[in-house]
This record gives C-alpha cells, sequence and structure tokens, in this order.
C-alpha cells in the first residue's frame, strides 16, 4: 500500500464546507417532515421533491436537473408512487410519455416542505442579519453559475 503524500490546503476545502451544508439542510428536512406526520419521506427522495415541477414533470428531466440517471430518478418516482406521494399519469402532450404528478398526499407533503423552506429562509435571516444572509445567498449562487460557466469552456 502506498503512503503517497496528498496536497493539503491549509482549511477545510469550499468543497467540504458546501457539502456539509447541503447535507444538514437535507437531514434537516427529512427530521421536520418526520415530525409533520410523513414518516417515511427519506433523504433520498429530496432529489424528487426538488425537481418535481408543480404541474408535473416526465422523469428524465428530474433526473438531468437532479445530475442523475434515469434509472436512479425512476426507481426514487416508483418508491414514492407505492408510498402515496406521487402518481403517474399520461402526458398530455405525448401520450407515449409519462407525467410525474403530486397526489394528495404528495401535495401535502411537498406543501409541509415549502412551509419548511419558508420557516428556514426567516430563521437564517434572523441568525446572521437580512443583509449577510443576502449576501451568503448572492455568493452562493454566483459559484454555481461560474462553475456552470467554467464547465461550458
Amino acid at each position: 500500500m502506498s503512503s503517497a503524500k496528498l496536497p493539503r490546503l491549509d482549511r477545510k476545502p469550499f468543497i467540504a464546507l458546501v457539502d456539509r451544508a447541503n447535507r444538514a439542510l437535507q437531514i434537516d428536512m427529512v427530521r421536520e417532515m418526520h415530525k409533520r406526520g410523513h414518516p417515511k419521506v427519506k433523504q433520498a427522495h429530496n432529489a424528487v421533491f426538488a425537481t418535481l415541477m408543480s404541474e408535473g414533470s416526465r422523469s428524465a428531466e428530474m433526473a438531468v436537473r437532479a445530475g442523475m440517471t434515469r434509472q436512479s430518478m425512476g426507481e426514487l418516482i416508483r418508491e414514492m408512487v407505492a408510498l402515496g406521494i406521487l402518481e403517474m399519469r399520461p402526458d398530455p402532450e405525448d401520450g407515449r410519455a409519462k407525467l410525474v404528478t403530486y397526489s394528495e398526499l404528495g401535495v401535502r407533503v411537498a406543501t409541509d416542505g415549502y412551509l419548511r423552506l419558508h420557516d428556514l429562509e426567516a430563521r437564517f435571516a434572523e441568525e446572521f442579519g437580512p443583509d449577510e444572509y443576502a449576501v451568503a445567498r448572492d455568493v452562493l449562487a454566483r459559484v454555481a453559475d461560474v462553475l456552470e460557466r467554467w464547465s461550458d469552456e
């Protein structure tokens, strides 16, 4: 086994900070859904909630938005259909395709999720102050924009 010395940064890498924050937010959302009476929601479902448009979406488009394979997204969707959170129906624009939509239960779960997001936004603004929180949001958005631009170069 090699004991090569890897280069180290003098502080925690930015990607590690973003990853830690993302995991904490994902875990918080699931914990909150359990508290609100949705015990079968799990962390993997966040990829579906984050990419499903209110009017419905095709699973392939959701997979692209989530940065995952169509097969993985399809598996999550089937699981959530079995839980009664999602429904599949024919796409009115393409009879061969299926549209993923929220069931009645799914609307309640998603609504509770949005209520939690609203609460978190308010709490972060209170914790950091509205100006500092606005800067944090702006910087994260700009980091994503820059990385997307760089990937296109």
